[in-house]
């Protein structure tokens, strides 16, 4: 049987009773967001990023890969600016895949 490589994935999704925020409230915490992101990719941290789109289910949002265990990457979206205002909630799980199914990067 073969072993399967774990990965940590995180869910974003807007949260039940959502804040509301005006229009360049929304464009500075997407900005800041995105900046996040991007460091975490710098420091190695984050495998891949990006939004959903087409997804049956409104409130689901983006989808994150992070190269460090689950408890740690649940630590690291809850700095996300996005999350830390309450416009996003981030639900983290480990998914297996086969080994080598599953390349990021160049």
């Amino acid at each position: 049987m073969t072993e399967l490589e774990p990965h940590t994935v995180v869910l974003l999704r807007w949260p039940a009773g959502m804040a509301e925020f005006s229009d360049d409230e929304l464009a500075g915490l997407q900005e800041q967001h995105l900046a996040f992101l991007d460091s975490m990719r710098e420091r190695g941290a984050l495998l891949a990023a990006g939004p959903l789109t087409g997804q049956p289910e409104e409130s689901l949002r983006g989808i994150c890969v992070y190269a460090v265990p689950l408890n740690e990457a649940r630590r690291l979206a809850a700095e996300d600016p996005m999350v830390h205002a309450g416009r996003l909630e981030p639900v983290a799980f480990t998914w297996l895949a086969a080994p080598g199914s599953a390349i990021f990067g160049t």
